[in-house]
């Protein structure tokens, strides 16, 4: 269970008719809360400008890799953070993505085959499937609605916040790099750039 809530990283509090509240914690300030009608939801600029999350089907079929090879000089981990790419794969999904296709984070889009990315989209896929089963990936102070934390990281990570452990398919220790600005996590023999 975290700390009691309001605190320091509280953003915003709903209050609702009977008493009870919801709150919008945001430590790193990545996040925001906008009110928009529904019927207006799709024309916000915002969500209008939003890639299709990993299980859209206009994905399959090489839908992921046409996205991706109009950004063919950008490193493949920034392509997956960028929303308007692929919306909903956070740095944790794209880290464990990434190493299920054997791709490194570094590579640029340009020198994909359409089997990487159907690879990394099936690896997309099934890491975010497993993390939503399990209720997410806490790491410091995330916790679902009932107050226990998600425990992906702990059950099924393959890289992600592992750096130094052994990889799971050949011993070889994970590393660490800053890639698209964000610590990176992969396996140097997996992944070869």
């Amino acid at each position: 269970m975290v700390g009691r809530l309001p605190d320091q990283h509280t953003r915003v509090i709903i209050g609702f008719s009977d008493g009870s509240h919801l709150y919008f914690n945001d430590q790193r300030k990545f996040g925001f809360v906008k009110l928009v009608q529904t019927e207006q939801v799709e024309q916000d600029d915002f969500v209008a400008k939003l890639g299709p999350e990993p299980w859209d089907k206009s994905l399959d079929r090489g839908g992921l890799y046409v996205r991706l090879q109009k950004h063919p000089k950008m490193m493949v981990k920034a392509a997956i953070l960028d929303q308007t790419v692929l919306a909903g794969a956070g740095n944790i999904y794209a880290d464990e993505g990434l190493f299920y296709a054997f791709i490194h984070p570094e590579r640029r889009v340009g020198s994909l085959s359409q089997r990487e990315v159907a690879e990394l989209l099936k690896g997309l896929r099934e890491s975010m499937e497993k993390s939503i089963a399990v209720g997410g990936s806490s790491l410091r102070n995330y916790v679902k609605a009932d107050g226990s934390r998600g425990d992906y990281l702990d059950q099924f990570a393959q890289v992600y916040n592992r750096t130094g452990a052994p990889c799971h398919r050949c011993g070889t220790p994970i590393q660490k790099i800053r890639a698209a600005g964000r610590g990176t996590h992969f396996c140097p023999t997996c992944q070869k750039i």
